[in-house]
């Protein structure tokens, strides 16, 4: 377990002018250099978890750690600020979309108008990673986001592109026709060539939380507490990528929801995702219209679970600047304009 053995969980948030008072009288941190502030925590070591103290009365052998959630979080290579990444799943088999955007016309078309709806951030996949879903070759994955990618780029140039893969034969292409960023599901573990290609690039990297495989991986949802296992899990995948080569500066971190996670598991990881600031990364929530969100809301189609989606999305906006995966462009920029309106510092 390493570094990772003991965590802080941040609580007690405070914003605006409560939050700079509380933070000056030294009764509250900052949070990743973001615009929340903490003023209680729980310290976790093991599988011991303390009842809430107040940030002033941290044991000084604590300090630390504490000092990786105040710790302001890169950028890696994506624009800085809170941002929403717009889905687009060049597959005929995805779970939410499926076959909607399998055509490089009607891929370009839906990018162009997530970023018409101020979306910066353009994810591009073409391998379905539901549970169960058919593997495909990378070869076949390339043919399909290939096209889309050099598109985009020729026709969105002011968004960054991601492409959502976790072959290196696909990660290779993408970096070669200008994709700024490689999101990866199994956080550099399925393709034994992804770290030392990705060493030697500068492209931010996406880490992304899961056990087993899409195939196998509900077999693997069991923990004893859920929140602290997948910080501690991500922090040994952040550990691997920087013995790699790979600086922290570029990583981010997805917990992963909805994958190797039963429903109770996915509230709760969502309920305490404030753990995730003891990485020092980047934050990727990609929730959108998933199974979890149905759980939640008892709604079937996975195409009506947007404002759940919302709702869900907005718990990543105190972790310094989070990047909100989803479907719907135009109602996440609503909410998050709608966040930052009531929660963002005074001028």
């Amino acid at each position: 377990m390493g570094q990772w053995h003991r965590l802080v969980e941040p609580m007690g948030l405070l914003y605006g002018d409560a939050a700079v008072v509380a933070v000056r009288q030294g009764k509250a941190l900052w949070l990743m250099g973001g615009t929340a502030a903490f003023s209680v925590v729980r310290l976790i070591e093991g599988a011991q978890i303390s009842d809430p103290l107040p940030v002033s009365d941290v044991p000084a052998d604590w300090q630390g750690v504490l000092a990786r959630l105040v710790a302001p979080v890169p950028d890696a290579n994506l624009p800085a600020g809170a941002q929403v990444m717009g889905i687009l799943n060049a597959t005929p088999d995805s779970f939410s979309d499926g076959g909607r955007h399998d055509t490089c016309e009607t891929a370009v078309r839906a990018g162009r108008a997530m970023v018409e709806a101020g979306c910066r951030v353009l994810d591009i996949g073409g391998e379905s990673t539901r549970p169960g879903s058919a593997v495909i070759t990378p070869a076949q994955e390339w043919e399909r986001v290939g096209p889309v990618i050099t598109a985009l780029r020729q026709e969105t140039p002011q968004a960054a592109l991601s492409v959502d893969t976790r072959n290196s034969l696909v990660m290779e292409r993408a970096l070669e026709a200008g994709v700024a960023v490689i999101n990866d599901v199994t956080a550099l573990q399925h393709d034994p060539q992804a770290l030392p290609l990705l060493a030697g690039h500068t492209c931010g990297i996406v880490l992304m939380h899961m056990r087993g495989t899409p195939q196998t991986m509900e077999q693997h949802a069991v923990y004893a507490d859920v929140a602290s296992e997948v910080v501690r899990e991500l922090g040994e995948r952040v550990e691997a990528a920087e013995a790699a080569g790979i600086a922290r500066e570029r990583l981010m971190v997805d917990p992963g929801f909805g994958f190797a996670k039963t429903a109770a598991q996915n509230a709760e990881l969502l309920r305490r995702c404030l753990l995730l600031a003891n990485l020092g990364c980047r934050v990727v929530f990609a929730l959108s219209r998933k199974r979890m969100i149905g759980d939640m809301t008892g709604e079937a189609t996975p195409a009506a679970r947007d404002a759940g989606t919302q709702a869900a999305s907005l718990q990543a906006m105190p972790l310094g600047q989070p990047v909100l995966r989803v479907h719907d462009v135009p109602g996440m920029m609503q909410g998050v304009r709608v966040w930052q309106t009531l929660y963002a510092p005074k001028a």
